[in-house]
């Protein structure tokens, strides 16, 4: 066979799925940063104005108290002087860009208005923009899986990625022409990412061997990476040059990830012409695939009845529900919360809206690491093991964002508590997530399309929850509210997912026979033989000896020379 190869196929696969996962997650939160800039600020006026004003004490409440909702508790000298050391942060927000956008060229050749405050939109309104992109988010999540089945999860994954951030190129003038066209161009890029993710699920079931599943699987969080370093760069984008060139940037960088994802990707081992053959072998052997089971799969019909009728799917369900309200709040909000209650420039909003979820791969990566060692050594049952990831990715998220509703004007106390939410709920890809694959290999994108389309309801429901509670005035109390419901969503689905979640593989995962657990074989085994020992001792009286009895499986295509390798009957 040769020597060990230097580098792993599913090495560089890993790599690829991580950066692809953060490209997708750029996608989604591109808006959440540029809309703070995007949006004229309550009582925004030009920047001379604002910081005369500010001097002469005349406007600081009726300017700077409509935006850091902190600082209204304050006495009057004292606020006056946080703003005056605070007004560069405000500048900030009122400068004109230092490099002009091609679409603001493009207006002003063309004599349109180039809303140079800031689009007039709502609270309400804003909502909509964010959460737009997940209203149909949902229809599309059951079609990734049987699409990755059928054309391969290279293709599925790949294009839907490329095409959203294709997509990103048209949002700036999308803006400008009208929030309705913003709105309908964010729902369709919400429709064709909504492939993505079970169509990974899919090819993890093709490559990753059993106990490697819950180190694989944090390559997903490659999307917390992104979001932890696309904060900041945004932030870094639109106080260097403008808003717009955030979506420039995310065309860019997404089309390059795609050329390297049509060249070094392949849906399984046994297509992969550099893949060395110890390492396909090993994979192959360990996830019991054959040409035989190659030729079933293919002519296998979907067991929809048996999956939607699965106690242990719906307890994921409810897992998978409940960590994505959480995570969605926390990362769609968090830059409108930390600006208009801590009263944070777009520079530090982006830094430190996006550290939560650089912890949030690091911890996941060595609770992953964890559950792994675990279960290679036989010291935890994979069911346990997933209800340990469970419970640190809901329950204990939810405690720690009940800090996060009752941490006030506590900056510090804010960003910790932020910051442990997020970082518990990377254990996700040792619970939830890795339990898809154990209760169903073969069916595991689908059964992701099914947990996204319904766990990504939160992703459009939340922000409209949040734009209704914080319609016309940001406070405090208010945020409260939110961060509340998003605890006891957490907190309820941890519970009811420790309860009763099930890891192991589920009898519908074949249709075959040959495809039964092997402890249900040897028990099968073990039954027969004991009725052959009883009855032989009927026979002879119970007295010992006479020929041994034994069992073995023999398939029956060399017994009875029908051509069904599904079948196997027990013979003496």
């Amino acid at each position: 066979m040769g020597k060990e190869p230097k580098v792993y196929a599913r090495t560089v696969l890993w790599y690829l799925v991580f950066v692809g996962f953060a490209v997708n997650y750029m996608i989604r939160i591109n808006m959440n940063i540029t809309i703070v800039t995007m949006v004229k600020q309550a009582g925004r006026k030009s920047s001379a104005a604002s910081s005369e004003e500010i001097a002469n004490g005349t406007s600081v409440d009726r300017v700077q108290r409509k935006v850091y909702a902190c600082y209204v508790e304050r006495n009057g000298s004292d606020f006056i002087a946080e703003d005056l050391a605070k007004s560069s942060a405000m500048a900030l927000l009122q400068s004109e860009p230092k490099v002009q956008s091609p679409e603001k060229w493009l207006l002003k050749l063309l004599k349109f208005d180039t809303k140079e405050d800031g689009f007039e939109w709502n609270e309400y309104e804003q909502g909509l923009v964010l959460g737009a992109f997940f209203w149909l988010h949902w229809v599309t999540q059951i079609p990734g899986g049987v699409l990755a089945r059928k054309y391969g999860t290279k293709m599925v994954f790949g294009v839907a990625n490329a095409i959203g951030c294709w997509m990103c190129f048209l949002m700036p003038l999308a803006s400008y022409w009208d929030i309705r066209i913003l709105i309908f161009l964010r729902v369709v890029q919400g429709v064709i990412c909504g492939v993505a993710w079970p169509a990974m699920h899919h090819m993890a079931g093709q490559w990753i061997p059993p106990n490697e599943r819950s180190k694989f699987i944090t390559a997903y969080l490659g999307s917390s990476v992104g979001v932890a370093l696309n904060f900041p760069l945004f932030g870094y984008i639109i106080s260097w040059s403008s808003w717009e060139y955030v979506f420039h940037f995310c065309g860019i960088f997404g089309t390059i990830w795609y050329l390297a994802w049509v060249v070094l990707v392949y849906d399984s081992p046994a297509e992969h012409p550099r893949i060395h053959p110890k390492e396909r072998e090993y994979i192959e052997s360990s996830l019991g695939i054959t040409e035989k089971s190659k030729e079933q799969d293919r002519h296998e019909a979907t067991p929809w009845k048996e999956m939607m009728l699965s106690k242990a799917m719906w307890m994921t369900v409810i897992a998978q529900w409940a960590g994505i309200w959480g995570l969605f709040t926390v990362m769609t909000q968090a830059p409108s919360y930390f600006n208009y209650i801590h009263g944070w420039d777009i520079k530090m909003t982006g830094l430190l809206s996006g550290i939560p979820h650089l912890c949030r791969m690091i911890f996941a990566y060595f609770f992953s690491m964890m559950g792994d060692y675990l279960l290679r050594n036989n010291l935890m049952s994979r069911t346990n093991v997933r209800k340990m990831g469970g419970a640190s990715c809901c329950v204990l998220n939810g405690i720690f964002v009940l800090g996060l509703a009752y941490s006030g004007c506590h900056s510090t106390a804010a960003i910790l508590f932020l910051t442990l939410a997020t970082m518990a709920h990377g254990a996700v890809s040792t619970g939830p997530l890795a339990n898809i694959v154990d209760m169903s290999p073969k069916y595991a994108g689908i059964l992701l399309g099914i947990s996204g389309m319904i766990g990504v309801i939160p992703g459009f429901v939340s922000p409209i929850i949040v734009g209704i509670l914080t319609l016309g005035n940001q406070t405090v109390k208010q945020w409260e509210y939110v961060f509340l419901i998003t605890a006891g969503m957490l907190i309820v689905g941890g519970i009811l997912y420790m309860l009763f979640a099930d890891s192991t593989q589920q009898p519908w995962n074949s249709a075959t026979e040959e495809a039964l657990d092997a402890r249900e074989l040897v028990g099968l085994k073990l039954n027969v033989e004991d009725a052959m020992r009883e009855k032989e001792r009927e026979a002879g009286g119970g007295e010992a000896g006479g020929e041994p009895v034994t069992a073995e499986i023999v398939d029956e295509q060399n017994t009875s020379g029908e051509d069904d390798p599904a079948k196997a009957v027990l013979v003496r």
